[in-house]
Formats: structure tokens, sequence, C-alpha cells
């Protein structure tokens, strides 16, 4: 009797326990959507601060918090997806991307699309003026589609980071079109590096003070991918 006299209560108590977890499952949730929704502002309203005159202790500060938007959060990677993931690491920087699909590029971290993960295919990025370092180039390790990439005045794109990326099985598969602008601390050794994307049918560089032999890339690319359309600036 006893014990049938406590079932009643025991299964309200264990009710309550479930409809506390749903409860804070759907908190958790809605906190992890508020805190992007807020990065995401935080994020634009830096990058526009960054016009501003540097010091050297701001240098430092702009170094330590570039670093943290380009951190790579695999468990994230994991749960949503590489094209999702990355699509929140570069508008995290600053930089855009666009769809297949879709004719619109996508630069407000907070109307990054919702739906089906697997929906959303990244075709093309423009990082230009963005933030992205080396470290966050692991974020692209998943992407499958990427034809086109576009670094314009990214001032911590340097060797290895575009020798990292020559290096990423998938991007050699997909990339055919590469632009690379005013990145000052790229030199002859990272632009060989690109020789790795086989299937790269157009390669811009432009105003690369870092870039001192260009015949001898002209030769590296021709012998390399002869069918490239390889445009020189420098």
């Amino acid at each position: 009797m006893g014990a049938r006299g406590r079932g009643p209560r025991a299964e309200s108590r264990g009710r309550r326990a479930g409809r506390q977890a749903a409860e804070a499952g759907a908190l958790g949730g809605s906190l992890l959507r508020y805190q992007m929704m807020v990065l995401g502002k935080i994020s634009r309203q830096l990058c526009s601060l960054k016009k501003l005159p540097w010091s050297c202790d701001s240098r430092y500060f702009w170094e330590w918090l570039n670093t943290v938007f380009n951190k790579v959060d695999y468990e994230r990677i994991r749960d949503v997806g590489p094209d999702r993931a990355a699509s929140e690491w570069l508008l995290r920087c600053g930089a855009m991307v666009r769809y297949h699909g879709q004719e619109r590029w996508m630069k407000d971290y907070n109307n990054l699309p919702v739906g089906p993960l697997d929906k959303y295919k990244i075709q093309a990025i423009d990082a230009t003026d963005s933030c992205i370092m080396g470290i966050g180039l692991e974020h692209m390790t998943g992407l499958e589609h990427v034809e086109k990439i576009k670094l314009c005045k990214c001032h911590y794109i340097e060797d290895k980071c575009l020798q990292r990326l020559s290096q990423l099985e998938k991007l050699q598969k997909s990339l055919l079109e590469l632009e690379i602008i005013s990145c000052g601390n790229v030199t002859d050794n990272g632009i060989a590096a690109l020789r790795h994307f086989r299937n790269l049918k157009y390669l811009f560089l432009s105003d690369l003070p870092g870039v001192k032999e260009k015949e001898n890339l002209i030769q590296v690319f021709k012998t390399a991918l002869p069918s490239l359309e390889f445009k020189v600036n420098l």
C-alpha cells in the first residue's frame, strides 16, 4: 500500500522533472541564439571602429579580439555542419558569403538563413577588409562547394595562410577563381603554393608589395596550370 501510495507523487515528480528539463533545454537554446545575435551586432560595430587611428595598445587589443573571432569551435562545426559554421566565422570577421542558387551576398550575421543545415552551401567568399586569420582557416576544411574566393586588404593573411589554404583537399577540387589584392604580408612563396588548386581557372594578383619575382611566378603557373587565366597587376 505504501509503495502504491507513493506512486502518483513519484510520477508527478517525474513529470515535473521532465518538464523542467525540457524548459531548461529550450532556455539554453534561446540563450545561445541570443548570444549569437549579440555577438553579430558587436562584430559589426567593432568592424566600423577599426577605421579609427591605431595606437600601439589598440593594435594589440584588435589582434587579441580578432584571434577570438577566428577561434575554431569544433563542437559548433559538428552540430551545425561546416557551411553554417564557416558562414558564422566569416561574417563574424567582416567577410561575406554567397550560397549556391542565390545572387545576394550575406553580410549580416543576424540574417543568416535558417532551415535545414545541409541546404545552404557556400559558393563564394569575399573577405575584403576582413580580419580572417590562419587559425580560422580550419573552418574551411569541410567546405566542398566553394568556387570563388576574394582576399582583399586582409592584413592577417600571410604565406602560411595561403599554404594552408592550398592544402585543403576539398578546396583543391572545387576552387575555380581566386583574387588576392592588397595583402601586404604575402610574398612569392605564398603565391607559388596556389598552384596546388588544380582546377583553378582564374587567378588575379594586384598590389602585393611582397611579391618580387613576377616572371618566375608566371612560369610556375604556366607549368602547373597551363589552362589558367593569370592576371597580374603588381
